[in-house]
């Protein structure tokens, strides 16, 4: 495997984890082979999911099938707002846990701040889903804890309702989506900043900056964001079901980017996000 795909970041409870990860999705399915050949051919570590996407059992399966050993991957499960409230998280966190066939998982989120649960404040909710969370990191099924599309006032509310700090947050993150604000805050408080949909779903590709570096770096224009992505010290997921893209998608630690390039890129921001929510998560 190569070194570099075991670069990690350090979360605030000492874990290194790995930067640069393999994403899932219900969108497209669930890839077995992809999977297989991103554990195995390309070395790949850290691989991500939630039970929203209905792939935690042949994800397990995959993984079990790889050889690979538990202790050297790094699996990330995020909990739906459909089980938020204490006893229902409790519950589906083990159920998950059961699908999945393992005996923990490293990291696990939840999926959003909306609580779903009229007549109850979203704060209220979050909060008692979040001490599930704290006991079942203590309980040691979960080695971390952390968020997923939280925004600041989010995580101020958590930190002063419980007593864990999140040790990560994970936000859509890619050249024309670079929330600054969240970023420093996120490094402030000790909160490993997390990134999906580094290729905007394929809208950066095409970019014509994007475009000029990936010809004067000799890489696609994917490896080029992804490379910024990381460069930034953000940890990256990219998405692919298939066995040449995660290929492609691994080989960004090979070269650098200057910082004038960095800084070309970082001026694409124009707050375009390309994941489309249809609930009011933003609210409460």
């Amino acid at each position: 495997m190569p070194s570099s795909l075991c670069t990690t970041v350090p979360l605030s409870n000492g874990l290194q984890m790995p930067i640069l990860g393999l994403g899932t999705s219900h969108h497209g399915g669930f890839c077995r082979a992809a999977v297989l050949h991103a554990l195995g051919a390309c070395g790949v570590r850290h691989v991500d999911t939630a039970r929203r996407y209905g792939c935690e059992e042949q994800l397990g399966e995959a993984v079990r099938t790889s050889g690979v050993p538990r202790g050297d991957l790094w699996l990330t499960d995020k909990l739906w707002p459909g089980d938020y409230g204490y006893e229902a998280a409790k519950k589906a966190c083990l159920e998950s846990r059961s699908r999945m066939g393992v005996d923990y998982f490293d990291l696990y989120l939840m999926h959003w701040p909306e609580a779903w649960q009229p007549g109850r404040s979203n704060r209220e909710v979050r909060a008692e889903t979040w001490r599930a969370l704290e006991e079942l990191y203590d309980e040691g099924v979960c080695r971390a804890i952390g968020v997923s599309n939280f925004l600041v006032h989010h995580l101020e509310q958590l930190k002063e309702d419980c007593s864990v700090v999140p040790h990560v947050n994970q936000v859509e993150y890619h050249v024309y989506q670079q929330p600054r604000q969240l970023m420093e805050y996120c490094r402030k408080e000790g909160i490993v900043f997390q990134g999906y949909c580094p290729l905007a779903k394929g809208q950066t590709l095409g970019d014509p900056t994007v475009l000029k570096l990936a010809e004067k770096y000799r890489r696609t224009p994917a490896q080029i964001c992804i490379r910024w992505s990381i460069q930034n010290g953000v940890v990256t997921i990219p998405k692919s079901t298939k066995k040449e893209r995660i290929e492609e998608n691994c080989q960004v630690f090979g070269f650098d980017l200057l910082p004038e390039d960095m800084k070309s890129i970082g001026e694409l921001h124009c707050d375009t996000k390309v994941v489309h929510l249809t609930f009011p998560l933003w609210k409460g």
